[in-house]
């Protein structure tokens, strides 16, 4: 029986990836990387931290990925702060409400910084209505690494047999299946070049899975 609902943030909650995306390229500029288009998809639904790593791997560089990701967020915020017109995916607080109000626990399991996912649950009024969070910058290893799910079905109180995982990343949906949790695949406009093959449902419009829709899928 369906008892919690794991979410990722970017991509399901709210799109935050083109200021994400504006961030890394202003951060790449800074440092004079060139970066395809394909190189940073290939990124998607990993944390920074993980990502500085790698870029400092495929560029050799001998700065640290710590001053790469210092940059990253300086440009992330000023961002954020100045956009006015950021907000949540159509349909994401009505399935939140949805999955709270028929007792559902929520999970948020997010590889960004708790920094920009309090920011984000602060400007939208969402902690009232997770039961935890949880940051893959804090973790030992990034999606598509299980450890975020994992942990997240530990964090619920129930069984990952009782537990349900949002995604929109084709990392995310690999670290969903390999924790073993039923993962539901969100195709939305903004994700691009996501595979969602290993996803055990794949869906465009939250209306798909309501709590009506999705409560007997376990």
């Amino acid at each position: 029986m369906l008892k919690a609902i794991i979410f990722d943030m970017d991509g399901v909650i709210v799109n935050s990836e083109p200021l994400h995306r504006k961030a890394y390229f202003d951060m790449f500029e800074e440092f004079n990387l060139d970066v395809s288009n394909g190189l940073y998809e290939s990124f998607t639904g990993k944390s920074t931290s993980t990502i500085c790593k790698e870029l400092c791997e495929i560029f050799d560089l001998s700065i640290s990925h710590e001053k790469l990701m210092f940059s990253k967020r300086k440009h992330f915020k000023t961002i954020f702060d100045n956009d006015p017109e950021f907000q949540m995916i159509d349909g994401a607080l009505s399935l939140i409400k949805n999955y709270f109000y028929n007792n559902l626990t929520l999970i948020l399991a997010s590889s960004a910084s708790m920094t920009n996912i309090n920011r984000i649950f602060k400007k939208f009024d969402l902690d009232k209505f997770f039961k935890a969070k949880i940051s893959g910058a804090d973790l030992k290893e990034s999606k598509p690494n299980p450890e975020i799910f994992i942990k997240a079905a530990k964090l619920s109180g129930f069984s990952k047999s009782e537990c349900i995982v949002i995604e929109d990343s084709t990392n995310g949906i690999i670290a969903a299946k390999s924790a073993g949790i039923y993962c539901i695949g969100f195709n939305s406009p903004n994700s691009k070049n996501q595979i969602y093959d290993k996803a055990d449902l794949v869906v465009s419009n939250f209306n798909e899975i309501m709590f009506s829709k999705i409560s007997e899928k376990l």
